[in-house]
């Protein structure tokens, strides 16, 4: 998993936005933290939590264009960390943990 910490604008009520690649859930992701008025962080955007649910950096990089000042080349950063996991499988305990959330998920359809 890549995670880059992306720098903030000045005028928004975020404290801290995140973007990375996912390997085992073949996903971009991103989340954008705020203060939850006790001094801790909450994230109030998080995509990117399902099987390839974001497919490209640039989508990815869209979710933080109101909050961050994008660093040029981060696109092409992203990509290239998702493809230096193209070869890469996923060993038994990721294998176990993919299961285990697809019956979480198969059970909440179900619900």
């Amino acid at each position: 998993m890549s995670r880059h910490i992306v720098p903030l604008k000045f005028d928004v009520e975020a404290t801290e936005a995140v973007v990375g690649w996912d390997r085992p859930l073949q996903t971009f992701f991103v989340q954008v933290f705020r203060d939850d008025g006790n001094g801790e962080d909450e994230a109030f955007i998080w995509e990117g939590t399902e099987f390839g649910e974001i497919e490209t950096p640039e989508a990815a990089i869209r979710f933080l264009e109101p909050y961050c000042l994008i660093p040029n080349g981060l696109s092409a950063t992203l990509q290239i960390e998702r493809m230096k996991t193209l070869a890469a499988h996923d060993g038994p305990a990721q294998q176990d943990a993919k299961a285990f959330l697809a019956k979480l998920n198969a059970r909440r359809l179900k619900d």
